[in-house]
Formats: structure tokens, sequence, C-alpha cells
């Protein structure tokens, strides 16, 4: 039997006063903890939240996100985080197609109205969920959950036009922390930085959880700041933390960033891009007694499926490392045959971190599959050694600050202006974000279109972060002898106007 809170639960019967939780200027020990996580769960009880409920999260990072994603777990139902980066309508689709109970959400946040009874998180219970547990007896016993019982939902933007629903058990969990303690040697003495948003797979996977059930410590900081984050090193002398890459850059671009003592950070995961020398270096002359680790994982794999090893970071530039001990990896063809080393393919990865399948979805979760295999829809090479190099990421995705951008998502929403009569989303080279969102647009005969004009059609309908910040107005589009539109073109094109652009 198990739950996410049984690790908190022995922390707090063996050792209370040991620090679990560090949010803003308090301290939060396991023993303070467990109490919390007890008093919410039994305010989730008391409202008539049962065993495989729903509850969702449109929440920033603060200690009552994983108060409460604990307590749902201690209740026995189902945690489903939300990108509170998105668009009303996107929020009203995951609340819906999901069967949502009860929605938790920070109160600057807009929550679709009817959808879903909702419980506002105001500032004082963002620091501690006990406020909103008033007048509930607290749930002591922790649901006796199975591992292949589903904990967790999260949606995430694929190549269709709507986002899919993951389905995380609680065996993904227990596996994916048992790989990650392995391989990154996380012990009760490891104090991580979690600034990423807990709603993504990496903050809260790469390693998050897994840390807790060491009995180490996590720091939530509610945004980034590239200076806090070297602070919060400094002063709270942290061991870890998983970066975006956009949040890296920033960090290597402070002007004053020697000035802070980082002597006890030991390593620093990045995600799924490939890591130019460069950065490396740079990372290595800032973070001198850490070690930058390259990594590749899915939100279908609970994130985290290769690491880069210690001491292999600049023979093996360009790979995201080696799979870890419960993953197998396999670079596979359009036919499911294993391809030899060097050989370029489709990535698939199975193991018992993998998800079962998509939400409501057994059509989508059939074609995924290939003698139990999952197909990532990556491409790229092992070579001898096992070592995993991206050669495409996933069909039509743009990364942008970390971010993954479905470009169909984007196009569906264009489409709805009459005065488009074809269009075509790409990602177009950013030095800030890695990419920004680029409208490639055919027009009806006598339409005109601006940007301002179709960001102001996208804001409501889409994330801020997924709205266009780039328009192009093309005579037609460049499409294959089928008519399918050749976006890598696109992207060719627009790389080399760039770099045409930096030569003037």
């Amino acid at each position: 039997m198990v739950s996410l809170s049984d690790s908190v639960a022995w922390w707090a019967r063996t050792n209370p006063s040991r620090t679990a939780l560090m949010y803003g200027n308090q301290s939060i020990s396991y023993g303070d903890l467990q109490r919390r996580v007890e008093a919410t769960a039994g305010m989730l009880k008391g409202t008539r939240i049962r065993r495989g409920d729903i509850v969702a999260l449109l929440m920033k990072n603060s200690a009552a996100f994983v108060e409460i994603m604990l307590a749902v777990s201690q209740a026995g139902a189902v945690i489903l985080p939300i990108n509170y980066r998105l668009g009303p309508d996107e929020v009203a689709y995951i609340l819906q197609h999901s069967g949502a109970k009860l929605l938790f959400h920070d109160e600057e946040f807009e929550v679709p109205p009817g959808l879903v009874h909702s419980q506002a998180v105001t500032g004082a219970a963002q620091s501690d969920t006990s406020v909103l547990a008033a007048g509930h007896e607290p749930c002591t016993e922790a649901y006796p959950s199975r591992p292949d019982d589903l904990y967790r939902l999260m949606y995430t933007s694929g190549t269709t036009d709507r986002p899919k629903g993951v389905m995380h058990s609680y065996g993904n969990v227990a596996w994916k922390s048992f790989d990650h303690i392995a391989a990154l040697g996380i012990t009760k003495d490891d104090r991580l930085l979690v600034v990423g948003p807990l709603y993504h797979v990496g903050a809260c996977d790469l390693p998050g959880l897994a840390v807790l059930a060491q009995g180490g410590m996590l720091r939530i900081m509610r945004d980034f700041d590239a200076q806090a984050v070297l602070e919060a090193i400094e002063r709270e002398r942290l061991t870890g933390a998983w970066l975006a890459p956009v949040m890296l850059s920033r960090i290597l671009a402070l002007p004053e960033r020697y000035r802070f003592d980082l002597g006890s950070l030991r390593w620093v995961v990045g995600g799924g891009e490939r890591t130019p020398e460069q950065r490396i270096r740079e990372f290595g002359s800032l973070f001198t007694g850490a070690r930058y680790i390259d990594a590749y994982g899915l939100t279908e794999s609970c994130s985290g499926d290769t690491l880069m090893e210690q001491g292999r970071e600049l023979d093996k530039i360009g790979s995201t490392g080696r799979a870890l001990a419960h993953v197998q990896l396999a670079i596979m063809s359009d036919d499911g045959r294993m391809l030899a080393p060097g050989m370029q393919g489709e990535i698939c990865v199975r193991g018992p971190k993998v998800t079962q399948g998509y939400w409501k979805d057994p059509e989508k979760t059939a074609r995924s599959f290939v003698d139990g295999w999952f197909r990532t829809g990556d491409v790229g090479y092992m070579d001898e050694e096992g070592f995993l190099y991206l050669t495409d990421r996933k069909k039509d995705m743009i990364i942008s600050g970390g971010e993954n951008i479905a470009s169909s998502e984007v196009e569906r929403v264009i489409y709805q202006l009459a005065e488009v009569a074809e269009a075509a989303v790409i990602g177009a080279p950013d030095p800030r974000w890695g990419e920004q969102v680029t409208a490639v647009v055919v027009l009806r005969a006598g339409a005109t279109l601006t940007l301002d004009a179709l960001r102001t059609h996208c804001e409501g309908r889409l994330g801020g972060f997924k709205t266009p910040r780039q328009l192009i107005l093309r005579d037609a589009l460049p499409r294959n002898p089928s008519g399918k539109v050749l976006k890598r073109v696109l992207r060719d094109e627009l790389l080399k106007e760039s770099d045409h652009d930096g030569q003037r």
C-alpha cells in the first residue's frame, strides 16, 4: 500500500524537527508538514472528495502546492496540476475533459465559471494550508493505494490540437524516484532548489519528490529571478537544482554572478536540448564544484530517462546521457524494427516509470505503444556505448522558455480568423527564450492582417507564451508532393534570414 505522504509521515515520526520545506521566510519541519497534510486531507474528505476523485491545482509555486499535492494522495484522490500560463479556454477544456471535482487556485488567477467547485488559496494559505482546514477533522490515515492506482494527471501539449492527459501511477513515481536517487546520489543532506513551475515534471519530479523521500529539503521559490537564485544557493547552502535552459542562460548573463559563494552546489539538471560546449564551460567557471547534467525525458515517463554521467560531459558533447537503471531505450524504424548504433530513428522507451496511457483516450494510447515500447515521436540515435543523441524534437513542437508548445494548438486558433487561408506555426531562434512562436500565414484574397490583430485574437484563447510574437505573410506555404506543409523548410528559411541579418 502506498501514498505520496508515506515518506513524509516516516520522517515526521523519526525526525520531526528536520526541515522539509522552505518557502519565503519560513522553514517548515517534517512534523509541521505532516500535520498540515493531515489537516488538508481532512478538509478534502469533509468536502466529499473520495477515492479516485480528481482535484485540480491552478497555482504558482508555494508551500501550499506541495502540501495540497500530498494531502490529495493522503485522501486517496488524484492530483491534476494545471499550467497557470494557459488561456481560460484551455483551462476550461482540461477541467471538463478530466472531470475534476475540485479546483484549488491562487486568487490572482481567473477561474472558468460553473465548471467545478473552486477553492481560492489566499496569501496566508499559500504559506500554510491548515488555514483552509479550519472546522474539519484531520485525516491521519493515508488511503491504502496500490502501485497501479492513479495518483496524478498531467496534461501535456502534443501534436494534436488539444492537450493529452498523461496518467501517472504510484508505481511510476516510485520507480522514477529510485532511479533518480541512484543516479544523482540523493541523501537526506540534499537541499534542492525548486524554481521551475511545479505543474511541470522537471520541477516536481526531477528529482523533487525523490528528495522528500530521502528526508531532504525543498527550497521553493514562487517565481524565477536569476539573482535571487544565486542568493538562495549561497544563503541556504543548496546542493542541487533543475533549471530550464532559459533560466541557466539568465544566470550566466548576470554581471555580478561571480560575487556569490556557490560552493555548496553539486549538480544542476538541464533538459532536453543539446548543450553547447561553451555553455558547459561557462557553467563550470561559475559553479566550480558542480556539474551540469544534460537529461532527456518526457511527461509520459515522469521525466529523467537519461542523465549525463560524471566526467563524460565534454567527450560526449551533444548527448543527453545514458538510460537510467530501470529505463530501456531503443531506436526504431517507422515499421518497428530495432536500429543499430549510429542509425537514426524514433526514440522509444519502456520501463516501470512509463505511463500506461492517456486519460479517456484508448485510441491515442494504443497508437503510442508498439510491443510495450512507448513511441516518443522524438528522433535520435545511440552510439556504441548507449549514449543518446537527439537530432529532432517531437513533431512540430516549439520550446520557448522551457515550455513545450504544440504548433497545431496555435494553428487551430489562428484558423478561426476569417482572413486566414493557410497557416503554419514554427519556432524562430530567439537568444533569450530559445525559440519564439512565429506564424507564417497565407491570407485570403483582399484580406489584411497585422501582428497586433493576430495577438489580440489569440489572447484569452491561448496562454500568453503560446501567442505568436512574429507574423510572416506568404503567398504560399512549401509542401511536399502529398500536400504536407514542409515546416522544416520554413524553419531553415528563418534561420538563414536570421544569419543574414546578423552579418549586415
